[in-house]
């Protein structure tokens, strides 16, 4: 694919929502809540936000971010925007916390979010060979092995009227894997004709883009309240 990254999330961002700076916070917090390692219920989200219960409620039904709100057993929330308690392919660690993640993509998206480096671990789809990374705010490094690509779909191709993380994931998350070389992601993707190959550095790049977008007003004004203090 002869895209380049710009071109690609220009293409995406024309069709996902532009969350208000509360909805932004809300949603750092709640990453934050979820990378304890365990399910968030309301009431501990309302008390890291100091927000009352029924805004936190309408936050997770009514926003332009409750699609990516994934809601368990008993209403308590176990996985937000990729980070999850729930078990999936792509474990990482964050803090020394074990925790997973909707898609390959997500795993480089969210220690800007989180606030620290995390530690992933990863298989290919294709060879079942494990991968390991760490990646930090800054980028991606220790990667093993060294030719690690990762496939995505295209975005045309995503449900962008889900309502659901459930219908995120199926569209779009999974789609979106690790790989060990070039060669195993080629022969996966010429199975799936709707997907390519990026490589670590542009997927990096891709999802930064998508932070900026969707979370870039609260990150602007943490860094700042980092600054003078």
């Amino acid at each position: 694919m002869n895209t380049t990254i710009d071109e690609l999330f220009e293409v995406t961002a024309r069709r996902l929502p532009v969350p208000s700076p509360e909805e932004q916070r809300m949603g750092i917090v709640l990453l934050r809540e979820l990378a304890r390692g365990e399910p968030v219920t309301i009431a501990q989200l309302a008390g890291a936000l100091g927000t009352p219960t029924d805004a936190v409620e309408a936050f997770t039904k009514d926003s332009a971010l409750s699609a990516f709100v994934d809601v368990g057993e008993g209403g308590r929330i176990r996985g937000f925007f990729g980070p999850s308690v729930k078990p999936t392919r792509h474990q990482f660690r964050f803090n020394g916390r074990k925790l997973w993640a909707w898609c390959a993509p997500d795993t480089l998206e969210h220690p800007e979010l989180l606030g620290g480096p995390t530690a992933v671990e990863s298989r290919d789809p294709e060879t079942d060979q494990v991968i390991r990374l760490t990646v930090s705010p800054a980028g991606v490094g220790d990667v093993e092995p060294t030719g690690v690509v990762v496939s995505m779909r295209r975005p045309e191709k995503w449900d962008w009227d889900a309502t659901s993380a459930a219908q995120i994931m199926s569209s779009a998350c999974h789609f979106h894997f690790f790989f060990a070389s070039r060669e195993s992601g080629e022969r996966w993707v010429a199975k799936h004709p709707d997907t390519f190959l990026l490589s670590l550095e542009e997927v990096f790049e891709f999802v930064k883009c998508f932070n900026r977008h969707l979370f870039g007003t609260e990150l602007a004004r943490r860094r700042t309240d980092v600054t003078l203090g």
